[in-house]
């Protein structure tokens, strides 16, 4: 079988929009669209294209590949940078309605468009346009390890969706949802078993249709 060719680093600089140091730039990424419970989050990054470089000094690189503690730390280190971030998220019930692909675009969306100025350009994580954005965007597939802007976003989504979740896990123990973040690992598949659906489960999602005749606790909204 033939190995997959390596993809490239982005050259930001590149790109025509980029006309100088000044060039307000933005990353957007989204984390938790594969989780069983809980909202997807997208973080949006604004900085001046001077300061992408200033990134890479800070450790950021895809949030996959860095321990919690390591995420936190950069997360802290990106926040004093003097640039803008935003948070924007689909909650479970819009998951259900639009499709997990379709609310991660919204998600990120709404994320850039709590930007305070809009940027010259935004690079997006994967291989969707997002709908309705008014200047330039560019799908990277995987941004997250091409990118140190959409790196740093993913990292910023990562953090806060975890803390997030953390604090789910206090009201809903019976999901192990500390270890797992959302995702469907055994225990959390063992005790939708037992337990049933929390209103922030994905009923969409086939794990959590655990009976033909399954019934939902009521959502307080989305």
């Amino acid at each position: 079988m033939a190995k997959t060719p390596e993809l490239l680093p982005f050259d930001l600089a590149c790109l025509p929009e980029v006309t100088g140091p000044d060039t307000l730039v933005a990353g957007v990424d989204e984390v938790g669209r594969g989780c069983l419970f809980g909202p997807v989050v997208a973080a949006a990054i604004l900085l001046p294209f001077s300061q992408v470089e200033q990134l890479g000094s800070l450790g950021v690189k895809d949030s996959k590949l860095l321990s919690p503690k390591r995420r936190t730390a950069i997360a802290g280190e990106l926040q004093r940078l003097g640039g803008e971030y935003r948070i924007g998220y689909g909650k479970a019930g819009e998951i259900d309605r639009l499709n997990i692909r379709q609310a991660s675009l919204q998600a990120m969306g709404r994320s850039l468009s709590k930007l305070s100025t809009d940027p010259s350009l935004c690079l997006v994580d994967g291989r969707d346009e997002i709908p309705d954005l008014c200047y330039p965007q560019y799908p990277l597939i995987k941004g997250d390890e091409r990118s140190l802007l959409i790196g740093a976003a993913s990292i910023l989504a990562k953090v806060w969706r975890d803390d997030l979740i953390q604090r789910f896990a206090r009201k809903y123990p019976e999901y192990d949802l500390c270890n797992n973040k959302g995702y469907g690992t055994r225990k959390h598949l063992q005790a939708l078993q037992q337990y049933g659906v929390s209103p922030q489960h994905r009923l969409s999602f086939r794990p959590c249709q655990i009976s033909p005749n399954f019934k939902a606790s009521p959502r307080t909204s989305g």
